[in-house]
């Protein structure tokens, strides 16, 4: 990946990220002055939104990780700017950095309800739940203005088809209308993440994401309303967050969260130099012992991605922080598995011009 010199926190206010590296396909680029050496005012990183028509909306994976196969990105980048985000990379797919690009030059994909009706029409569909929020967030805040979450979930309802959505977005709230019914038929499950009860670590972390008690009171309306609410207590990051993973669970308990998650941080590819530019910046007596922590649970690297290790590493810490988390969720009541959403409500719904059944 190319290198990149740390860009003057003044233009990267309320932003994650400490720099701005060249997309690992773009490695030809280079960066110089150009002699004159004249100073100049340089602005801001602001949000940019550029538009995308998918050719497809249905992502598939194979992963034995995941508990899904299939998933929608209603956005590309993410607004919150979640410093450790595993999203990053993707980023250099379009050729943009995932760095600060990520979090300010983002796509939208408001034919994406469109395409996702077409793709669930197809006679060779198979149905099954369908995760949304597991790259990008969806109810990240420009989905205030495009609507695209709200298009989808309109979308599903029409079909009777499961959903499961991950989010740290309070947004969310404004979906009750169409979340209540899908969860009262069995339909719906939501995962909100709660990294930190500390607000001044949440907005160095997660710049644009709602505060804890925020996120705290979205899990109690949503609770509420009837929906199954799981707290994700994500990423669990050593020397930093993990002394708080009881009191997240506790908080979550207190909300209404019927059952509880958790991931170790995770630095692939591009996401560790970002990541250790940010504790040198922020946390800087910390840095050397929060990597010395992460690296002997992966063997003495940053990061391991195999299969049934990327999410938890291995060794006595990785151990200890898993059986901390056994423990509090059986003495809260959070241990039990969200129930199996239903797949047999499926229904294709017709449309003007459709030949009725004569039974």
């Amino acid at each position: 990946m190319s290198s990149s010199l740390p860009i003057d926190s003044a233009r990267r206010r309320a932003r994650g990220a400490v720099s701005n590296a060249a997309s690992r396909y773009d490695l030809g680029r280079v960066e110089e002055g150009d002699g004159w050496d004249i100073p100049e005012e340089r602005r801001g990183f602001r949000t940019e939104v550029r538009e995308e028509k998918p050719r497809s909306f249905l992502t598939y994976n194979r992963s034995p990780d995941l508990p899904f196969d299939r998933s929608i990105n209603p956005y590309r980048g993410c607004e919150h700017g979640c410093i450790y985000c595993f999203a990053r990379p993707t980023h250099a797919y379009l050729g943009l950095s995932p760095g600060l690009d990520f979090e300010t030059r983002l796509v939208a994909r408001p034919e994406g309800p469109e395409v996702l009706r077409r793709e669930l029409s197809s006679r060779r569909y198979r149905v099954a739940t369908l995760a949304i929020g597991t790259n990008t967030d969806p109810y990240q805040p420009i989905e205030r203005d495009h609507g695209i979450m709200r298009a989808c979930l309109a979308v599903l309802a029409e079909f009777r088809h499961p959903v499961a959505i991950v989010t740290k977005g309070a947004l969310i709230e404004r979906d009750i209308d169409l979340l209540a019914p899908l969860a009262e038929q069995g339909l719906l499950r939501v995962g909100l993440s709660v990294t930190t009860l500390d607000a001044r670590l949440s907005r160095l972390m997660e710049p644009r994401a709602p505060g804890p008690a925020r996120r705290l009171a979205a899990i109690r309306r949503l609770s509420a309303a009837g929906i199954p609410v799981r707290i994700m207590t994500s990423p669990v990051v050593p020397g930093l967050t993990d002394h708080e993973l009881e009191a997240l669970l506790e908080a979550g308990k207190e909300a209404g969260a019927t059952s509880a998650s958790w991931i170790m941080l995770r630095l692939p590819m591009e996401v560790s130099p970002l990541w250790q530019e940010w504790l040198t910046e922020h946390y800087p007596g910390r840095a050397g012992r929060i990597m010395a922590r992460l690296r002997e649970m992966h063997g003495g690297k940053d990061y391991d991605a195999r299969w049934g290790h990327r999410m938890r590493g291995e060794g006595p810490y990785a151990q200890m922080i898993a059986h901390r988390f056994a423990v509090a969720t059986r003495r809260l009541g959070l241990d039990r598995p969200q129930p199996p959403l239903r797949t047999d409500l499926f229904c294709v719904p017709g449309r003007a011009g459709d030949q009725l059944s004569l039974f």
